[in-house]
């Protein structure tokens, strides 16, 4: 009786196990497939691809970091970029200026993630002047171009977004500053094209790609971050070492 008690624990305790590993990579192959749905589409000039596809992919994302144990903020900030992705879908400007403040709360839900569970890397330190100047700098290229009525949002906007893409490099590591970099490359390809600066062919595909992957590797490497510190995250990704 109990061999047949332990070996049934067991089977079930397997099942459980292998149902605990899916999870995150079925989640993470629905991102994968969806983003290259949507790029595709993008790129062959399908518009009802992309109109699909793009509302997936954030809650995909913030799925796949439910799963993991991620903090809440994590989740909240993805979910944000699921709101201005939907948004932005439409063109006129009350979507447009909607659409970026669901990206600026997302914006501080990062900063407040970083804030709280981020290390400081006193060499990584070394980026906040740098960050200071290229805001400057691009703001004040584009401001004589941009509408006047989107000056203001678009340069406070700006701010949090290279402040999030500094924080995320200084302490949560490299995987994701380069996230928090492709964030701010994405965003100023959209500010260009509101300020009617020449454009790179397809420039909505160049817009997604960038952004696509700015969300995964911040997620990514804060998942990664977290897991090698002590803590929640930690004991958690001890469970799920060999799951990504």
């Amino acid at each position: 009786m109990r061999t047949s008690s332990r070996q049934g624990t067991g089977t079930v305790s397997g099942h459980g196990t292998r149902n605990t590993h899916r999870a995150p990579l079925t989640l993470l192959a629905a991102f994968a497939l969806t983003a290259t749905v949507d790029l595709t589409s993008l790129a062959v000039g399908f518009d009802a691809g992309h109109t699909l596809a793009k509302p997936l992919l954030m809650p995909l994302l913030a799925a796949w970091a439910a799963v993991r144990g991620a903090p809440r903020l994590l989740v909240a900030a993805l979910l944000c970029g699921w709101g201005g992705d939907v948004l932005l879908l439409s063109d006129a400007d009350p979507a447009f200026l909607a659409g970026m403040a669901s990206f600026a709360v997302g914006h501080v839900c990062y900063l407040a993630l970083f804030g709280r569970h981020g290390t400081p890397r006193a060499r990584a330190a070394l980026l906040a002047p740098a960050c200071a100047a290229a805001l400057v700098t691009t703001v004040a290229l584009l401001w004589p171009d941009l509408p006047a009525d989107l000056r203001v949002p678009v340069a406070g906007y700006s701010t949090l977004l290279v402040a999030m893409a500094c924080t995320a490099a200084v302490r949560l590591g490299p995987v994701a500053g380069l996230g928090g970099a492709l964030f701010l490359l994405s965003d100023t390809l959209i500010a260009t094209g509101v300020a009617d600066w020449p454009q790179l062919p397809r420039p909505d595909l160049w817009i997604m790609l960038t952004y696509i992957a700015a969300q995964f590797l911040l997620a990514t490497g804060t998942v990664r971050a977290l897991r090698a510190r002590p803590g929640p995250m930690a004991t958690y990704g001890e469970v799920r070492s060999t799951t990504p």
